[in-house]
């Protein structure tokens, strides 16, 4: 079928302002057949149904919105209390200097351009692969358009237990800075890998992450999206689970004007379990959009979505929740739920949960509720003496909580949980 024609005008354009990398090697053939599927898909519209609720037009436009480079002088960065591996981007470029030495016991590090240009490599048969496979049943054109065009990023392959975390950290300098960035995970049969990510990365962010997780391997994912107000993204995971494996995923979100995080997780492997959770919160032109689609392919697997957003002075949280059970896959037990706590009457939160179930035995549910503060718990607060400012800030917190608590690693949801704090804080000095 034939793509109207100004998707089509659209779609030509966006590829005609894009350069991809000379010299790629076996990259520049899945490159080129991912601008193939591209271009019969078409860029992203309003009327596509998972873009109803968000605006497309910044994300997918041929140049970025200019984003001025926040101060975050005021905080020390995120993440500097954990000892990890540091991989630092700039504007979407690999910066070698900032960043820690690459070698680490129990994983492998490279830089996808480096790779591409070998003959044999793990990353070939799995670059664009879990993407292609996350387009059906809903085209996800943006993340075509990253596995296309990606200029950069960094495959990792765990073959035991890593010994400290890896952590990319995605600074952002130029107020018109256009990244893409594409990375590669591979976590082996009983091994096991923490990815933290935190910054804000560029002007516009199109960011890729494909995560292969085998038998009996744990994978664990904690993302902090940067302060930078006027930026813009959208970032994609593509997870396939193996038997008896574990993936666990959060996000926390604090400003950026327009931001839309999909995830595409396949339950491929009995007794698997994946999580994946986000606590978001904005003030004001803030626009945040959670977009997951969680497939249960085999017996007795486990998954649970877990959003909260706190939203005032006219910000707009998204939610848009799938878990699809497909036949033979019994035993599943899905939950979902995504919640939104309305500071004022100017904000709004859009929901759209969905189960889709072909298999009998099965326990699944969702939910999703917009409220207020508890004016009994804030008068309870406020009967014992506790600022009603600070007052509100503590029944956020504890709205969010159940989100926060899907992080394994105390000292790291300590760490989210300061920075959410700190954020309530400035907002009520």
């Amino acid at each position: 079928m034939a793509l109207p024609k100004a998707k089509e005008d659209a779609t030509v354009a966006r590829i005609a302002g894009l350069t991809r990398l000379e010299g790629a090697g076996w990259l520049d053939g899945a490159q080129a057949d991912a601008i193939t599927r591209l271009r019969a898909m078409g860029m992203p519209g309003r009327r596509d149904e998972y873009w109803k609720y968000t605006d497309p037009t910044s994300l997918a436009s041929v140049d970025p919105v200019p984003a001025a480079v926040f101060d975050t002088s005021d905080e020390a960065p995120i993440f500097d209390g954990i000892d990890r591996l540091k991989v630092v981007f700039v504007d979407g470029v690999f910066d070698a200097d900032a960043s820690d030495d690459l070698s680490m016991e129990g994983i492998e590090i490279e830089r996808l351009q480096d790779v591409a240009k070998t003959d044999i490599h793990w990353a070939k048969d799995l670059y664009g692969v879990l993407e292609t496979r996350g387009q059906n049943p809903v085209d996800r054109p943006l993340a075509v358009l990253n596995t296309a065009f990606a200029t950069d990023g960094i495959v990792i392959r765990a073959t035991g237990k890593a010994a400290k975390p890896v952590h990319m950290i995605y600074l952002h300098k130029s107020d018109s800075s256009d990244a893409i960035l594409h990375h590669l995970v591979k976590v082996e049969e009983g091994a096991e890998l923490t990815v933290l990510e935190s910054g804000p990365a560029a002007a516009r962010f199109n960011q890729a992450m494909e995560v292969e997780v085998a038998d009996r391997a744990d994978f664990h994912h904690i993302r902090a999206q940067g302060r930078d107000h006027e930026r813009r993204a959208v970032t994609h995971i593509f997870a396939r689970l193996g038997t008896e494996s574990l993936f666990k995923s959060f996000t926390m979100t604090a400003n950026g004007v327009m931001t839309r995080n999909e995830a595409v997780i396949e339950l491929t492997g009995d007794d698997a379990s994946a999580h994946i959770a986000g606590a978001a919160m904005g003030d004001g032109d803030f626009h945040h959009d959670d977009t997951i689609f969680i497939t249960h392919d085999a017996v007795n697997c486990e998954s649970r979505q877990v959003f909260k957003k706190v939203l005032r002075n006219g910000a707009t949280g998204v939610f848009q929740g799938k878990i699809l059970v497909k036949a033979g896959a019994q035993k599943t037990d899905g939950y979902q739920i995504s919640q939104s706590l309305l500071l004022d009457d100017d904000a709004q939160f859009l929901a759209k949960p969905e189960l889709e179930i072909y298999a009998d035995d099965v326990a699944c549910s969702h939910g999703s509720t917009s409220g207020a503060i508890d004016d009994e718990a804030l008068f309870y607060l406020r009967s014992r003496g506790v600022p009603a400012g600070q007052a509100t800030d503590l029944l956020t917190l504890a709205f969010l909580a159940e989100a926060i608590d899907e992080i394994a690693d105390e000292a790291i949801a300590d760490e989210i949980l300061s920075r959410l704090e700190a954020w309530l804080t400035r907002r009520r000095g």
